[in-house]
């Protein structure tokens, strides 16, 4: 099943897209996809109403605008240098446990929305992730149990200023966290679709080049153990969102270095769960 959100920003309805590529408007039933939704079995009433053939809806207009597939989580909770060669172009050391920080949620943002550049930015960088989207209050959860905490997954980026992140001090969040920093979609694809989190494609292209092409399997912390450890240090909420990380090929990483520049074009997909588009704009 797949899940989306549509319309004005801050003003999404949701929505399913069905099989056949009609995406239907799920508001007649179903407030909103949030932490309510998923904590209270949401998702298998939706399922139940999808299979009785979507009562009462109407078809979602093809050109209407698709927000992030879930409603802004009350954590956004991410992994830095979590594939190897990741870590090895960053030049800072390989982990040992994961390297956890978070992105602020104000900087949600949809799967085709722009990429503002914050005022006095200079190293705007991009990092394809597949996201997890928790799905029932987790912590301190078994590895062995944490995927049957997942309601499901979607391609992410996290946009990055790494001059604000690298050279200001203090945490990495405040290159993180600025206003479209995390977009995320087109749809949430449920985890019943998804046989192995640790089996898929991930992929970004900037202006049709392709900057990151790589595996979920070549993290360093499967989606297991990174559930289990980050359950260990807050407790997890339904509907909250984890970054998994990036693999190789970020800006930074270059020799010379290739930031993002105003009129760019990004794109981010994940294989079975879609891509996301963004085209990077100056600041308002």
């Amino acid at each position: 099943m797949k899940l989306i959100r549509f319309g004005e920003a801050g003003r999404e309805e949701p929505g399913v897209l069905l099989p056949d590529g009609r995406m239907m408007d799920a508001s007649g039933e179903f407030s909103d996809f949030d932490e309510g939704f998923f904590g209270s079995g949401g998702l298998e009433s939706l399922a139940e109403w999808v299979a009785d053939g979507c009562p009462g809806a109407t078809e979602v207009d093809p050109m209407s605008r698709l927000g992030p597939p879930i409603d802004r989580p009350s954590k956004l909770v991410c992994v830095g240098k979590n594939y190897l060669e990741h870590a090895k172009e960053l030049g800072e050391g390989i982990p040992s446990e994961p390297t956890l920080f978070m992105k602020a949620t104000s900087a949600w943002s949809g799967p085709y929305d722009d990429v503002i550049t914050p005022r006095g930015s200079t190293k705007l960088d991009y990092e394809v992730e597949l996201a997890v989207v928790i799905g029932q209050t987790a912590s301190y959860v078994d590895e062995a149990d944490a995927l049957s905490y997942i309601a499901g997954f979607s391609s992410f980026c996290d946009y990055s200023e790494r001059a604000f992140q690298k050279e200001m001090g203090g945490q990495w969040m405040k290159g993180k966290s600025a206003d479209t920093f995390a977009p995320m979609g087109p749809w949430l694809v449920t985890a019943d679709e998804v046989a192995d989190p640790q089996g898929l494609r991930l992929w970004c292209k900037v202006n049709d080049e392709y900057r990151q092409n790589s595996w979920t399997g070549d993290m360093m912390f499967s989606v297991r153990q990174i559930i289990s450890y980050i359950s260990r240090f807050m407790t997890l909420l339904p509907g909250d969102v984890i970054a998994t990380g990036t693999p190789s090929g970020v800006a930074m990483g270059m020799n010379p270095p290739k930031y993002l520049q105003c009129g760019d074009f990004v794109e981010c997909g994940v294989e079975g769960l879609g891509k996301i588009r963004q085209r990077v704009v100056a600041p308002h």
